[in-house]
């Protein structure tokens, strides 16, 4: 009995190293190919704009999870610089938004809430629909235009990162991969005069 009970915590042992070593090798695969892709970076009459998507950033087992309720957030940084010669970089905007997504199962739709759009909820029946807006920034107004010099040397940075999903206490306990779906793309820098 006591060799049954020592096997046994020996193949669970073994068990959930197999599944963790899986898990996090799936995990580095998949945070090496999330990207920032189609930067534009332009202006109105008034004010410094942006434009970016994120690229491979939904995976099947996090589009099951959404599916069945549970909420996701994606949250981008986009910061602007004066770069100086002769002197430290001026800080002109540090921004953060998120853009968050949930499933309403009775209603079947999913909810998208951008903070960038003065957290406006959209509700849309598509999954690719909402995926698109989580993965997009539109039109984000950097700074105003009077914030800039003419002929002066600026840098927009910007980035974006999947929270980690967070489930009810005795959830975590079933699903405790799911804090593994986390990603961070590299930052992407755009020089422009203006």
């Amino acid at each position: 009995m006591k060799n049954h009970l020592i096997i046994c915590k020996h193949l669970k042992f073994t068990v959930i190293m197999f599944l963790l070593v899986c898990l996090f090798s799936i995990r580095g695969a998949f945070a090496a190919e999330v990207r920032l892709t189609d930067i534009v970076v332009t202006n109105t009459r008034d004010y410094l704009l942006v434009y970016f998507s994120v690229a491979d950033c939904f995976t099947e087992d996090m589009e099951k999870a959404i599916a069945n309720g549970v909420s996701t957030t994606f949250t981008f940084f986009v910061k602007l610089h004066e770069v100086r010669d002769w002197w430290w970089d001026k800080s002109i905007a540090d921004l953060k938004v998120s853009h968050e997504i949930k499933y309403d199962s009775l209603k079947k739709v999913y909810i998208v809430r951008l903070s960038s759009k003065d957290n406006k909820m959209i509700f849309v029946k598509e999954l690719e629909e909402a995926k698109k807006l989580m993965s997009e920034i539109v039109g984000l107004k950097v700074t105003e235009l009077r914030n800039l010099r003419r002929g002066d040397h600026y840098q927009i940075s910007m980035m974006a990162e999947l929270e980690k999903i967070r489930l009810p206490f005795y959830f975590h306990y079933v699903f405790f991969f799911l804090s593994l779906w986390d990603f961070e793309t590299d930052w992407y820098t755009v020089d422009f005069r203006y």
